[in-house]
């Protein structure tokens, strides 16, 4: 039996804060609700097809009266008003009242409509079931009003950043199963809508059954992504419904579409039609040891069709693998990151490192050397970067040189693993010098702060949340991290809700605008990042504190947005900020920072737990290497049981869940 099912991700919109727009997805197809009503819906993409300014308005016919959905408020409205629902990754459930007396009857009723994108068809289905809560019989007909829009064709190559605007293509067709019933006393009535693209036919008319395959592949999806992820419960107010959005978050990336790149296909967003391509760097800068337990041996495609894009030049791939946009400084990190999360569990090709190393080598030629010593690279503007709106953190900044030197050593690592014959010392010592360099070169002592240089010589000090990155990426002197840490205090980095991007206390480059990496907030897998970096650090009372400011947001949206904000609750109501890949980075902190889960390359699994006084946690079912891992977590103690028997902790603390793997040659890493 799956650890999860769809039911465990139900949300109450009745909770949702902004962006209100709610999207649902059958991994092939989404449809989005119409704010505001009980059955309208919105825009729905079907890729290839986009019909983004569809809109599907119901009316109703109650014994010859006209009753509206979509009611305004204010007295004496006599239309059909919302009350509710629950969203779920395969549908959106919502209910509405009408309730009025009126010349001596009573007219009751409660309307359900239950919204579903189709599965391998382009369109959705919409169900709406309609209770008689009096005593009388009604007559009722339902009046559907499509917007007369077309759905367009685009090519998959063409699916980037931003939606798909309207276009000309096929008509939007509406089928139904009959509109008109007798509503006896305390009796009900269903109707099934379909919206599709194409001209309807008789065969064509959609039923519940079309909404049955959506649930269906859902079950099966759910099925194969957390087969491996375990179950946390926990007392502590919050945890355990963060940890399940930010899954949530991860699953409503996950596309299997069959004329995609790859099966599954992994979205950076993606609901709204937008940001439908994957980018490197949140495909697996973010979370990639939950992302590789979710995909299995999938992963190596994710990977692969990375390396077949030209990252040189390009940050993302399309579904159809066509290479988007300019070249980004930390893809060819978090591909390396991907990578070494995905040799924990099997074997790698050493042509698969060898071709990885090349492809680095490139990206790296692309960013020309700084004219100091070389040792540092130019990363470019903002366009190249995280795109701070202001000049601060360019050209030859801290980060990502210093994931540059993670990449180094992490190749070198694979190399003498699968037998790649990289050129590991050579590797090992070029990294060590760039975190030499970086520090002689860019750290500014009095500041303690990084700074950033730009090509004719000129520095800032960007108080910028890319700063903590560096202390990913190797072992820096513990008074530099000591003194980075230091600016991680409430009035500065910290708000209430989260993160900032920038430090409040920086007036040259905070602003509340464009928060994700301009302050005021943050994108989304920023603070639990920064929560792991904590625990990574041995800082683990300060790492509970920030991840701790995240629960909120479990309690709050069905997925996590783009980005957030850090001094209120919510995110920006404007813009396109539905969904995001980095939302999985709540449940990779937990996992791997509040647990310490630690699987390595040489196939062994170590843990090391941070337990809190807040409360007990349980992390039930961990998959690896065909090991069944139960982690339990008291506020003073913890203890790990692999297949049914406790093991002990080593001197140090850490538990040895799973001893590294060796194939029948004697070299590490073999398939587990």
């Amino acid at each position: 039996m799956p650890p999860y099912a769809l039911d465990d991700f139900a949300f109450d919109l009745r909770r949702a804060v902004p962006p209100a727009a709610i999207w649902a997805s059958s991994g092939t197809a989404t449809v989005s609700q119409l704010p505001g009503t009980v059955c309208g819906a919105g825009g729905w993409f079907a890729p290839p097809l986009a019909a983004p300014d569809s809109t599907l308005t119901i009316s109703f016919d109650l014994d010859g009266h006209r009753l509206v959905d979509a009611a305004r408020p204010g007295a004496g409205n006599r239309g059909l008003l919302p009350a509710g629902g629950t969203w779920r990754p395969d549908r959106i459930v919502r209910r509405g009242t009408y309730h009025q007396y009126a010349d001596g009857r009573l007219t009751s009723l409660a309307v359900e409509s239950t919204l579903v994108p189709a599965y391998n068809s382009p369109g959705y289905v919409l169900t709406l079931t309609i209770r008689n809560r009096s005593a009388n019989t009604h007559r009722i007909a339902v009046h559907p009003e499509l917007a007369p829009t077309q759905v367009h064709d685009v090519p998959l190559a063409s699916w980037g950043w931003v939606p798909p605007p309207p276009g000309s293509g096929e008509p939007v067709a509406l089928t139904h199963d009959g509109l008109t019933a007798d509503l006896a006393a305390e009796g009900e009535a269903t109707f099934t809508i379909g919206v599709q693209a194409g001209a309807a036919s008789e065969a064509d008319v959609a039923s519940e059954a079309d909404a049955a395959n959506t649930t269906r592949a859902w079950e099966s999806r759910i099925a194969l992504a957390l087969r491996r992820i375990p179950v946390l419960t926990s007392d502590i107010p919050g945890l355990e419904q963060y940890y399940r959005r930010s899954l949530a978050s991860g699953l409503v990336c996950w596309w299997d579409h069959p004329g995609f790149v790859t099966q599954p296909f992994i979205a950076t967003s993606g609901l709204d039609g937008g940001a439908l391509c994957a980018y490197a760097w949140d495909t697996g800068g973010y979370a990639p040891n939950v992302l590789s337990l979710m995909l299995g041996d999938s992963v190596l495609d994710i990977i692969e069709s990375f390396l077949d894009a030209d990252l040189t030049d390009r940050y993302a791939i399309a579904p159809d693998g066509t290479g988007l946009g300019v070249a980004y400084a930390y893809s060819g990190w978090s591909l390396v990151a991907l990578t070494r999360a995905a040799a924990a569990e099997r074997r790698l090709d050493p042509d698969l490192i060898a071709r990885l190393h090349d492809v680095l080598t490139a990206l790296d030629k692309r960013f020309q050397p700084d004219d100091q010593t070389g040792v540092l690279r130019d990363y470019g503007d903002q366009s190249n970067l995280l795109e701070m709106r202001g000049s601060g953190w360019e050209h030859v900044v801290a980060s990502p040189n210093a994931e540059r030197a993670s990449t180094l050593d992490t190749l070198a690592e694979l190399s003498d693993l699968t037998g790649a014959a990289l050129p590991a010392d050579e590797l090992r010592a070029a990294a060590q010098q760039i975190r030499t360099e970086a520090i002689r070169q860019l750290w500014d002592d009095d500041a303690g702060w990084f700074r950033s240089r730009y090509p004719d010589g000129h520095t800032e000090l960007a108080y910028s949340v890319q700063a903590f990155d560096v202390l990913r990426s190797g072992d820096y002197p513990p008074e530099i991290a000591a003194a980075l840490i230091s600016h991680l205090r409430p009035g500065a980095f910290l708000g209430e809700y989260g993160v900032s991007s920038v430090s409040a206390e920086d007036e040259l480059h905070y602003e509340t605008a464009d928060i994700d990496w301009s302050g005021a907030g943050a994108y989304t897998g920023e603070a639990p990042q920064l929560a792991l970096t904590l625990w990574q650090q041995g800082e683990p009372e300060l790492a509970w504190d920030v991840l701790r400011r995240l629960f909120w947001m479990g309690e709050h949206y069905p997925y996590l947005p783009q980005d957030h904000y850090s001094d209120k609750p919510g995110a920006p109501a404007s813009g396109r900020r539905i969904n995001v890949i980095a939302g999985l980075t709540g449940a990779e902190a937990i996992l791997t920072g509040l647990a310490g889960v630690q699987p390595n390359p040489d196939g062994s699994l170590h843990i090391r737990p941070n337990p809190v006084a807040a409360g007990n946690i349980t992390l039930s079912g961990l998959g690896f290497r065909g090991h069944t891992v139960d982690i339990t977590i008291s506020t003073d103690d913890f203890e790990v049981i692999v297949d049914g028997q406790r093991v002990s902790a080593e001197p140090d603390g850490t538990v040895i869940a799973v001893r590294p793997a060796v194939s029948s040659c004697g070299s590490p890493n073999s398939a587990g």
